[in-house]
């Protein structure tokens, strides 16, 4: 079943025969510049490959494992650091929210609101974002059955806004680890809405490294691949050149220098998908 296609900013329409669409950018806010220069970066190169681009970065990590774990600038630096990247570089911007409060002030910088997996039950989460009247992007949390993200959808639903969307990230197995049943992807898309694939968070070891979160970053591009061929909307990735000392989630990132490699692996399945299901349409 084809997805409901949603405007997430001008020019950039996610879902339906839409060309796949990027969301990309460091786990979190680490400083104004540091998110400026990642932000150019990355619009390099999916500009060069024609490929829409919407920059995510965290302005709170607040799921963190450990009470001292780096969680970024907070609500108002880093908005303001996003806001410099969505002016200089003309990027659409995403960013999670934590709170139902945060939701509209996020909304006044983000074109596009995340919902974080821990909190997609959340009503009050849900409702807030609706409100806004911007794209919402919910992340499935790793406990909640795809078919059973119906609900999630319909919370947004509820307040008019139709602009919402889904991100698998892998469920939990055990202690540790997260599993990604592709089963999922395609019956997410079945409830009508975009569908997007977080490569990075699906390779998390979540709380895997004591305490802190540990990852596999080996094996971000096979399953980008993966998702490509099976078929979703968006694909998710997060990034940073120098993830082996990245202060959040560097063990799941990808290098900056690597990025341009399976993105280009990952369009190259995503269109021999297309071209097979226009033939067998």
């Amino acid at each position: 079943m084809p997805s409901h296609t949603i405007r997430i900013a001008d020019g950039v329409e996610v879902g339906g025969d839409r060309p796949l669409v990027l969301i990309a950018g460091p786990d979190v806010v680490e400083n104004a510049d540091h998110a400026l220069k990642l932000a150019r970066a990355l619009r390099d190169v999916c500009s060069r490959r024609g490929v829409p681009l919407v920059f995510k970065a965290s302005f709170d990590k607040a799921n963190r494992t450990s009470v001292d774990s780096f969680r970024g600038p907070g609500l108002d630096a880093g908005l303001r650091a996003l806001e410099r990247v969505r002016r200089e570089t003309g990027l659409p911007i995403t960013t999670d929210f934590h709170t139902p409060d945060q939701a509209r002030t996020v909304a006044e910088v983000a074109d596009l609101l995340q919902v974080p997996a821990f909190l997609c039950r959340q009503t009050d989460m849900l409702v807030a974002a609706g409100r806004t009247g911007r794209a919402v992007n919910v992340k499935r949390g790793q406990f909640v059955a795809p078919h059973d993200a119906r609900a999630i959808v319909d919370k947004v639903l509820s307040t008019g806004n139709d602009r919402v969307m889904l991100t698998e990230r892998g469920a939990s197995f055990g202690y540790n680890n997260l599993v990604v049943d592709f089963r999922g992807l395609p019956r997410m898309r079945d409830l009508g809405v975009p569908v997007c694939f977080d490569a990075t968070h699906s390779v998390q070891l979540p709380g895997g490294s004591g305490s802190v979160s540990g990852g596999e970053r080996r094996f971000v591009a096979a399953l980008a691949r993966a998702a490509a061929a099976v078929g979703v909307d968006a694909l998710f990735f997060e990034v940073h050149d120098d993830p082996d000392h990245a202060p959040c989630d560097g063990p799941n990132m990808l290098s900056l220098d690597a990025f341009p490699r399976v993105l280009d692996a990952v369009l190259a399945i995503d269109a021999a998908r297309r071209a097979h299901a226009q033939a067998d349409s």
